[in-house]
């Protein structure tokens, strides 16, 4: 059988006991970590997307500090946006004051772009 260990901060503790999800879970000496979104519920969402990614990158310290790691330690990630061509240079920017060489593997998925090629009009 195998041994995980769920990592939920006390500040995000409330995913864990009201969604019945892990923010973070360890499992033979590596960290898997669920999806990071901007809602909080100490502070409201703001209007201004460069915020939002601040906001994000905040949560995803806050798990990786949880797990006893840093930005340091990401070796791939996956990021979800609204609108990827109108987003991606304020994200890029903020990602890359969070996340330095050398850089982990990046998949960016852009959900009006993938339903103009995947949906009719």
């Amino acid at each position: 059988m195998w041994h995980s260990w769920t990592i939920a901060p006390e500040k995000f503790k409330h995913y864990y006991d009201d969604w019945h999800f892990s923010p973070a879970i360890e499992y033979d000496g590596a960290v898997f970590l669920s999806g990071v979104t901007v809602p909080s519920k100490d502070k409201p969402i703001s209007p201004d997307p460069e915020e939002q990614f601040h906001d994000a990158f905040y949560k995803l310290g806050v798990y990786l500090n949880a797990a006893g790691l840093t930005y340091d330690d990401i070796l791939e990630m996956t990021t979800v946006h609204i609108d990827l061509k109108k987003h991606i240079s304020a994200f890029s920017k903020v990602k890359n004051e969070y996340v330095k060489a050398p850089y982990p593997a990046w998949s960016e998925i852009g959900l009006s772009e993938f339903t103009q090629v995947f949906l009719p009009l």
